[in-house]
Parts: C-alpha cells; sequence; structure tokens
C-alpha cells in the first residue's frame, strides 16, 4: 500500500495505532501522509541564502523599494500613512503605494534587532507558509484531503517556491486573505464571533497589502444561494467584507491618489478596462506563457491544470464551480486594469495560483494512488529546477554591496546624489543616499547641471553601463566599479 492507494489520505487509519506500535513503514508512511511535514520541510529548504541582499536578477528592483520604505520607517517618519522612498529627488519621497503594512512589519523587527536587508524575506517565508497551511486546511474542508494534499503540493512549489521568500508582499497578501477565507468558513459553521472577527481582520490587510488579492474575495457571493446557511451568518459575512472593500477602497481611491496629488510620486498606473486590453494584444504570447509555466514553473503541473478543468466542469458540486468562475472572472478584470505590466511580470499571476493548484489537484486526485504520488513528485521536482537559481546571487553582482560604504566616506549624510541606477531604485537603495536615480542617456551636462540646481551635490557613476568619464565634475573616488564626483563646476 502506497500514500495514495486509499480514497483519502492514510492519517484516519493510520492514527487510530499507537504510534509505537507502529512499523517503520506506517510510521514513514505517518509522517509523509501530514502536510506539515512538506511545509515545515519547504521552509528549511527555503531558508538556504535567506539572508541575501535585493541582488538576484528576478525583481530586485521592487524588493529593493520595499526594503527602501521600510528602512526609512526605521531612520525616519514610521508612520504608516505615509511612505517614503529614496529616489524622488528633492521631494519629500512620499509615494502613492499600496498600504504598507508588510514594510511595517520589516520595520518592527529592525526596531529589535536592528536594520538588516534581509527581514522581508523571512517574515514573508513566514506568513506564507502559514497561508498555505490555512490553504490546505481549507481546501479539504471545501473538497477532500487527498485534494488539498496535492493541491499544497503544487501550490507550494508554484511561482509562490521563490515569490514567497522575496522582500515583496504578494504571496504575503493573498496568504492573509487565505487565512481570512478558512475562518469565514469556519464562522459560517458554527457562529463563533471571533472567528468572524479574524475573517475580517485577514482579508482587510490582505487586500491592504495588494489590491489584486480581492479577486479571491469574489467567492463570497457564492454564500447567497446556499440554503443550508442561516441569514444572519450571510448577512453577517457579506457586511464584513463590504466593511473590508470600503476600507480598501479608502486606501486606493481616496488616499493613494490624494499622495499622488500633493507628493507627486506614484508606484502603479492603473489602465481602463479597453486601454488595458489594448496594451496586452501585442504580448499575447507573454500573456499565455503567464499561464502554462510562469504559474506553476511546471509543464506537468498546467497540464493536470487543464484536465482540472474537465473534471470541474464534470463536478456536481455547482458551489465549488460558482466559486471559481467568479474568482477567474474577478481576476480577468484586474488583468486588464494593469494592462502590458501582467504580461511583462511574473508575479501578478500570484492570487491565482491557489485556483490552478486546486484544479491541478482535482485532476491528481482522479489518478490511482501509486501514479498519484509519482506525478505530484514529478511537479514538485521540476517547479524547483525550474526556480533553484533564485537561491543564489551571482558573484558579478556582490560589487552593489560596496555602496553604502563609498557613500559613508564621500558622501555626507543629507546631501543628495545622482546615480545611473535606470529606474530601478536598487543601487540607490544600497548608496544608502536620497537622490535621483537616472538612466545613463541623462549622464549630460545639461541635465546633470538642472539637477545640480535642484540640490544635488555628488554624482556616482556605475561604470559597467557607463565606462566612459564624466570630464565637466571634478573626481573625488573611483574603484573598479564606482567613480564619484562632487557636482561642482570645474573652473576654466
Amino acid at each position: 500500500m502506497t500514500l495514495f492507494d486509499t480514497p483519502g489520505s492514510l492519517i484516519g487509519e493510520v492514527c487510530n495505532i499507537q504510534f509505537k506500535n507502529m512499523t517503520s513503514r506506517a510510521r514513514l508512511l505517518l509522517v509523509l501522509s501530514d502536510i506539515r511535514f512538506w511545509i515545515i520541510f519547504f521552509f528549511l529548504l527555503r531558508l538556504i541564502g535567506i539572508t541575501n541582499a535585493p541582488l538576484e536578477i528576478g525583481h530586485n528592483w521592487r524588493q529593493s523599494l520595499t526594503a527602501m520604505t521600510a528602512r526609512n520607517f526605521y531612520e525616519g517618519d514610521a508612520n504608516l500613512l505615509y511612505p517614503r522612498i529614496d529616489m524622488s529627488g528633492n521631494q519629500t519621497g512620499i509615494i502613492g503605494s499600496e498600504f504598507p503594512f508588510f514594510n511595517y512589519l520589516i520595520y518592527l523587527f529592525c526596531e529589535v534587532f536592528g536594520y538588516a536587508h534581509w527581514y522581508g524575506r523571512l517574515i514573508n517565508l513566514i506568513v506564507s507558509s502559514i497561508g498555505i497551511y490555512f490553504f490546505y486546511r481549507l481546501t479539504r474542508k471545501i473538497c477532500s484531503e487527498r485534494i488539498a494534499f496535492s493541491a499544497t503540493i503544487v501550490l507550494i512549489t508554484s511561482v509562490w517556491f521563490s515569490f514567497s521568500r522575496k522582500i515583496m508582499p504578494d504571496t504575503f497578501s493573498v496568504s492573509l486573505v487565505i487565512i481570512g477565507l478558512f475562518y469565514c468558513y469556519e464562522y459560517l459553521v458554527d457562529a463563533k464571533k471571533w472567528k468572524a472577527l479574524l475573517f475580517f481582520l485577514f482579508i482587510t490587510v490582505g487586500m491592504l497589502c495588494k489590491i489584486p488579492a480581492l479577486s479571491l474575495l469574489a467567492v463570497i457571493p457564492v454564500l447567497l444561494v446556499i440554503r443550508e446557511i442561516s441569514r444572519s451568518r450571510k448577512l453577517v459575512v457579506i457586511l464584513l467584507c463590504a466593511l473590508a472593500v470600503i476600507i480598501v477602497g479608502i486606501w486606493y481611491f481616496y488616499w493613494v491618489p490624494y499622495l499622488v496629488d500633493t507628493y507627486h510620486y506614484q508606484l502603479y498606473f492603473p489602465k481602463g478596462l479597453a486601454e488595458g486590453f489594448r496594451e496586452i494584444l501585442p504580448y499575447i504570447p507573454e500573456f499565455f506563457q503567464k499561464f502554462y509555466f510562469s504559474s506553476l514553473y511546471s509543464y506537468v503541473g498546467f497540464a493536470f491544470c487543464l484536465a482540472g478543468i474537465v473534471v470541474l466542469i464534470r463536478e456536481k458540486n455547482f458551489y465549488l464551480k460558482l466559486g471559481i468562475t467568479l474568482i477567474t472572472v474577478t481576476f480577468f478584470l484586474f488583468i486588464l486594469k494593469t494592462g502590458a505590466v501582467f504580461p511583462l511580470h511574473n508575479y501578478y499571476i500570484i492570487p491565482f495560483i491557489p485556483i490552478m493548484a486546486l484544479l491541478a489537484g482535482m485532476a491528481l486526485a482522479k489518478l490511482p494512488g501509486r501514479y498519484t504520488f509519482v506525478l505530484v513528485a514529478i511537479v514538485a521536482l521540476e517547479g524547483i529546477a525550474n526556480q533553484q537559481y533564485d537561491f543564489f546571487i551571482k558573484e558579478g553582482e556582490k560589487y552593489k554591496l560596496t555602496l553604502e560604504e563609498i557613500t559613508q566616506k564621500n558622501v555626507p549624510p543629507g546631501d543628495l546624489i545622482v546615480i545611473n541606477g535606470g529606474q530601478s531604485p536598487q543601487q540607490i537603495y544600497f548608496a544608502h543616499r536620497k537622490g535621483w536615480t537616472l538612466g545613463n542617456e541623462r549622464m549630460t551636462r545639461s541635465s546633470l547641471d538642472s539637477l545640480r540646481m535642484d540640490g544635488a551635490t555628488y554624482l556616482i557613476i556605475e561604470k559597467r553601463s557607463h565606462p566612459e568619464p564624466i570630464e565637466f565634475y571634478p573626481s573625488i573616488y573611483q574603484d573598479e566599479h564606482y567613480e564619484v564626483y562632487r557636482m561642482a563646476m570645474i573652473p576654466n
């Protein structure tokens, strides 16, 4: 007998036996049947390189921006309503962005342990791992333990595998919403008010951290057609959900526009539905790639996801069909709102990954037990193999860690700098100074003199991308990778 030979997991059968009387095989089966073992295993696996600075090639800019905001909470004004960045030149740095709860947790770690780049990685990994466990518990209640087990392994080794250890709030936010939905289910079963409160708190904070996580909340209208749920419980859930959406709406549609209008810096640029559709059209191959590869990072997993759609259509569970359909439609509306950003960035698919994992789990659960075990393992190994690069930093990127030492020796605190980091905030983050980050095409005398008039006092040139020296400002420091100039006129 193997792990998946029975209709459900072996947990219920084996746990009736005294552990001390089990054979070694039965003990092993008990451990392997417990999803907590795998969640802990993958948690420990992803601790490899957890202290890395945001230097990996994929999405280092977004991680640097998150860490930058947290560091400004730590070093300056720790006001949640006014997140600040370093690359707004001589302005305040206050930015219109998602609610910075994740950044604030990093700041709280800094208050206890002092500042370090990597706290956000650990916080995200902890919360995302807890979210995985609640996904399993919720799926087990809605479907079956067997489906829940397979779906959870698929989810762990999907794009979540790498992004749950990045300094980004994407898997973090979706995890909070999943936890909230679990407590919603629990409240509908036993009507305990504290569970309704947890539902409200988790979904509110989750959606505030990243508004696309709201797409999972599209399942709530299914309650209206379930006769077994009392009207009073339905009303409580719907009212709490509406209140959460109102709070999220106030942040994103009142407060963020206020910050942008007042302080003139914006993180994201939502599109109209028609505009977003037009932007996506030129990127149709990249759009589909986000589903068939960047989602699960496994072609085998995606094949089972497609098979799961067939299984779902044949399912007699109308409520499950309706819930998945509502979430899918809502998520595609979010895709249109992002426009070209969706096909060009692989992490925007994250809120939909739990649905894809569930579909794959439904298909995998239809197979005979021993084949399910083997295929789940293949999906997991393929997903991990396609993301193993995320554990390591290229040696050629580590020179950027010298930037802060360079600025400490050559740039007084409080002075504004210009750095040729392009649109990415990464290098100005490592420089630990405020100012401007520009593309190499802006390294001209007229552009730089204009910034000098705006208060810039030092220019830092990353020589790999701009090997030509700046001849109109005096150089005060240089090494293999960087040259620092005082932005003062050289006398004729």
